[in-house]
């Protein structure tokens, strides 16, 4: 199943090695295994993850662009929001993803939160977007997740399953597969 369309996962901060960091590295082994295309790098400034040093490097070096289905979990999905308010993208997958720094000094600090966001820009900018939550998250309060689902009218795939912090994630597996399928 050979596709034009890449895949592109974007860590939470605080990931080092991403590779054996939650689920990134099992998805990245699953999609490369079924042929297709699919990027996973440690990012700069992990801790942080400044919008300003991670969206340049999803363009320059993760070579994000219009045939690219963006993976992010927790602030992964914000860059990925913040990504396609600018450029075209084939989707977004957002995974644990909120709109607000929930008072989270070092989240601030990232600048995803300090604008309003530009659901109208986002939504053009794609072909889809899929949305992962859980409502046992210990981090992100559900009516985080729920806004975004609202303001992106899209179908949020509802899991009991905490912050996603799971060494495997299948339904995900599967749903990316099927939009590379249909790409």
């Amino acid at each position: 199943m050979t596709s034009a369309c890449k895949v592109a996962i974007v860590p939470a901060n605080g990931c080092y090695d991403v590779y054996n960091c939650f689920w990134y590295g099992w998805l990245h082994k699953q999609l490369t295994q079924s042929h297709v295309h699919c990027v996973l790098r440690s990012m700069p400034e992990p801790d942080i993850a400044r919008e300003s040093i991670w969206i340049p490097f999803m363009r320059n070096d993760l070579e994000c662009d219009e045939q690219t289905i963006i993976v992010g979990h927790v602030l992964g999905a914000e860059a990925a929001m913040r990504f396609a308010e600018k450029y075209k993208v084939k989707g977004i997958v957002l995974v644990s993803a909120c709109v607000t720094d929930l008072g989270i000094a070092r989240e601030r600090e990232s600048g995803y939160f300090d604008r309003p966001w530009k659901w109208v820009k986002i939504k053009s900018n794609t072909d889809f977007v899929m949305q992962f939550g859980s409502k046992n998250d210990p981090i992100i309060p559900w009516k985080e997740q729920e806004r975004i689902a609202d303001a992106l009218n899209v179908d949020l795939h509802i899991f009991k399953r905490g912050h996603f912090m799971t060494s495997t994630f299948p339904e995900l597996l599967e749903l990316i597969i099927s939009k590379v399928k249909i790409s």
